[in-house]
């Protein structure tokens, strides 16, 4: 062997290994992504990941093939290479129509497998053309790839996650790369190039299909967060009712039958049990009055919160004093309902916790909001202290209706409830 000769073979064993190691690197990048998928997939994010972990698994695949026909030269690893490239990019369409259409792969489509390693076959050992079977590969691998971005880009206006732009850009460009390699191929740059320009739009697939899981993620987190507010709204509504219907039955029935037996005891001159029948009626119309001032329903918010900060300040001995302004005119039902409790749960507590002697219940409302202040002059919020049942209550009433409740010091140095809801047109 000449030196001559001995140089072209060692220029194409180092082209050779070159190759490979890139395409070796590419096949670990796609594994990555056939691995990914698959894992979606099991954590149930759609039929579609399968279709994707199949599709990269059948690409990884071709690219082994590929090396072995650059190492062997044997025309049964360049069938398998073509016959491979048929079945990769079919399984990327239905993947794409799979996750945008709701497309499903029924027992008909595998006939798409025989289809491709056919016509491998025929291009490979039929026609014993590698350049018939080198276009139609490409143009096949090709057409498919843009398809498949096309098929998102026409669902980019209806996805939520960001992802169908992404992934339409990646594929069109992918599959517009793909029909660079014949021109490249005899320049002999077309494996480096090419596997440089592969991974790249792998990585913009891959990146796309964490804006899918993503905005999966979120739309489920939307969804479940809907329902639980709708349930918290029901839950609240349901529990309003209970609290109406006892107070009704206390009044009505409990009432009237110790007021009765009050008169009776009191007209036979049995005056000890009926001051006993009468401190028993009034700790029930106390506890009717608790579940459910009748005053909210028939005079509105403003002559409810009155009689609650009397009533507070007759057994706490708490000063309270109101500013009303923002509640003259009727609001919404359920808006007046979480004024009041949030109202009487904030007094409680700075009957409970703050160690107060004065306590301010201010409303300002607008056509679009209304806010509730409740501020005490007690010894403030401990920094470590953490939300007991009373203040996650009004936090749930509050949230129930889109608003937000926050806690911070009061000017007088004690403790400020702000709460603020939505409220629309005032009626």
């Amino acid at each position: 062997m000449s030196v001559q000769d001995a140089a072209a073979t060692l220029d194409v064993l180092d082209r050779t290994f070159v190759e490979c190691s890139a395409l070796g690197f590419q096949s670990v990048v796609t594994s990555v992504m056939a691995i990914a998928c698959y894992v979606l997939w099991q954590r149930d994010r759609g039929d579609h990941f399968l279709t994707w972990a199949m599709a990269w698994s059948v690409y990884v695949i071709r690219l082994a093939c590929m090396s072995a026909f650059l190492v062997r030269r044997d025309m049964v690893w360049l069938f398998l290479h073509q016959a491979a490239t048929g079945i990769s990019a079919l399984l990327l369409l239905a993947a794409a129509m799979q996750m945008s259409r709701g497309f499903t792969l029924r027992p008909v489509h595998a006939l798409a497998v025989p289809l491709s390693i056919g016509w491998a076959w025929i291009t490979i050992y039929g026609m014993g053309s590698m350049l018939v079977a080198g276009v139609t590969a490409t143009l096949l691998l090709s057409a498919v790839t843009i398809w498949t971005g096309v098929v998102f880009w026409r669902e980019r206006d209806r996805a939520t996650s960001g992802a169908a732009p992404v992934l339409a850009g990646a594929f069109i460009l992918w599959g517009l790369h793909h029909l660079d390699y014949p021109l490249l191929r005899g320049f002999g740059a077309a494996v480096l190039y090419g596997v440089f320009a592969d991974v790249l739009f792998l990585f913009a697939i891959g990146l796309g299909l964490l804006f899918v899981v993503l905005g999966n993620e979120r739309d489920r987190l939307a969804a479940r967060t809907s329902e639980l507010e709708q349930l918290t709204r029901l839950m609240l509504r349901v529990q309003e009712d209970e609290r109406r219907r006892i107070a009704q039955e206390l009044h009505d029935e409990a009432g009237q039958v110790l007021t009765a037996v009050k008169i009776e005891l009191e007209l036979e001159g049995k005056r000890d049990a009926g001051a006993m029948v009468g401190r028993a009626l009034s700790q029930v119309r106390d506890l009717s009055n608790l579940l459910r001032p009748s005053v909210l329903d028939d005079l509105g918010l403003a002559p409810a919160l009155r009689a609650l900060a009397d009533d507070f300040a007759a057994r706490t001995r708490i000063a309270v004093t109101l500013d009303l302004d923002g509640a003259n005119r009727r609001l919404p039902p359920d808006v007046e309902v979480v004024i009041y409790r949030v109202a009487q749960e904030a007094l409680t507590n700075v009957a409970r916790h703050a160690r107060a002697t004065a306590a301010h219940v201010r409303i300002v409302s607008d056509d679009r909001e209304v806010r509730l202040y409740v501020d005490d002059n007690g010894r403030g919020a401990a920094e470590d202290a953490s939300p007991n049942m009373g203040w996650l209550g009004m936090r749930e009433r509050v949230t129930a209706l889109g608003g937000r409740l926050a806690i911070d010091r009061s000017d007088a140095g004690g403790v400020r409830l702000d709460a603020r809801m939505p409220i629309g047109e005032l009626s």
